[in-house]
């Protein structure tokens, strides 16, 4: 009898188990980059390129200023950032903004920065001449603190789904997030807007 109950409560909980972890997966793009004013006479040719590394699909935006390659991970955005500019280049992490897919504008928090700090002003990023950093992009709304689940957490840039007919239903299909992010070179904002735009969803 005992081996009985066993196999049953092991049976349930795989069953249990295939329906909690369930991935949901976003096709997602880079769509534009809106890039400073007079870019083409000031920054020069402009080119958006799409690359496969490490079985991911990244993105690459490329300017006579900088070279910036994009991932779009479940719940953060991480990136290469390449000052090109032959200047050093600093990062406001402050005037950083990501806005998501019902337009509504959050601060970010990159890599270093404590969860409970994640609302006090961050210093700038200095990226020398010809250097690069690699980092990545957490909207501080998505992160929250959970008694019940054992500690800080954060939430999905994206809705998750049990079926892939829901996710076929998704409103979030043919959105698009943006993520303003501005560099300073000789004291000089430059906006960057980068427009990504979710073109499917799959559930495994």
């Amino acid at each position: 009898m005992k081996k009985i109950f066993l196999l049953i409560a092991t049976c349930l909980l795989a069953a249990s188990c295939g329906s909690l972890f369930k991935v949901t997966t976003y096709d997602v793009s880079l769509a534009s980059v809106e890039s400073p004013a007079d870019a083409k006479v000031k920054y020069g040719e402009t080119k958006i390129v799409t690359f496969e590394e490490e079985g991911k699909s990244k993105f690459r935006y490329e300017d006579d200023y900088i070279n910036i390659s994009w991932y779009v991970g479940g719940k953060q955005f991480y990136f290469t950032l390449n000052n090109k500019s032959g200047f050093s280049m600093k990062v406001p992490w402050d005037d950083v903004v990501y806005v998501d897919k019902d337009g509504q504008t959050m601060r970010v928090m990159h890599a270093g920065v404590k969860y409970t700090d994640r609302n006090a002003s961050q210093p700038a990023t200095v990226v020398p001449k010809n250097a690069s950093i690699s980092d990545i992009l957490l909207p501080t709304d998505n992160v929250y603190y959970s008694g019940t689940y054992g500690g800080w957490q954060e939430k999905y840039l994206f809705p998750q789904y049990k079926t892939q007919e829901d996710a076929n239903n998704s409103p979030v299909i043919g959105k698009t997030v943006r993520v303003i992010f501005p560099v300073i070179i000789q004291d000089v904002v430059n906006e960057y807007s980068f427009e990504f735009s979710v073109n499917s969803v799959i559930v495994k």
